[in-house]
C-alpha cells in the first residue's frame, strides 16, 4: 500500500509539473551514476551488466517502449520505485559486486530522471 501511495505522488507530480522546470544536468548525471551500469549510456542495454540480468535489462528506445512510456507516462519512475523486494538497487548489481552508493531520493530527482529519460529515449531511433 505504501509504495502503491509512493508509485502514485510521484506520477501525479511528473504529470501535474512541467517537466521544463527540471533539471537536465541532474536527470543525466542520476542516469549516469546509477542506471548506465546496465542500460548504457545509449539506453538501449548495452552497459556492461545488460546480460547479467534476469530477464536481461530491455532496451528502452524500442517502439513497444516508447508506446507504453506514452501510455503511461510513470513507467519510468515506477518502475524504480516498485521493484519486488523495495530495494532501489537492483539485485543484479548486488550479485555482480557493483556498489552504488544509497540515494535520497527527491520528487525533484525523479522529475529530472524522467525528463532525461525522456528526451533520450524520444531521440532514438
Amino acid at each position: 500500500m505504501k509504495t502503491t501511495f509512493i508509485a502514485l505522488l510521484v506520477f501525479l507530480s511528473i504529470t501535474q509539473t512541467s517537466l521544463s522546470f527540471a533539471e537536465n544536468a541532474n536527470g543525466k548525471n542520476l542516469y549516469t551514476q546509477r542506471c548506465a551500469v546496465c542500460h548504457g549510456a545509449d539506453i538501449k542495454a548495452t552497459g556492461p551488466l545488460a546480460n547479467k540480468s534476469n530477464p536481461p535489462t530491455p532496451d528502452l528506445t524500442t517502439s513497444a517502449f516508447k508506446k507504453r512510456l506514452n501510455d503511461y507516462p510513470g513507467v519510468i519512475v515506477s518502475s524504480i520505485i516498485l521493484r519486488p523486494n523495495g530495494n532501489l538497487i537492483p539485485k543484479t548489481l548486488q550479485d555482480n559486486g557493483v556498489k552504488i552508493a544509497p540515494h535520497a531520493w527527491s520528487v525533484k530527482d525523479f522529475r529530472d530522471l524522467h525528463q532525461y529519460m525522456s528526451e533520450v529515449i524520444s531521440r532514438s531511433r
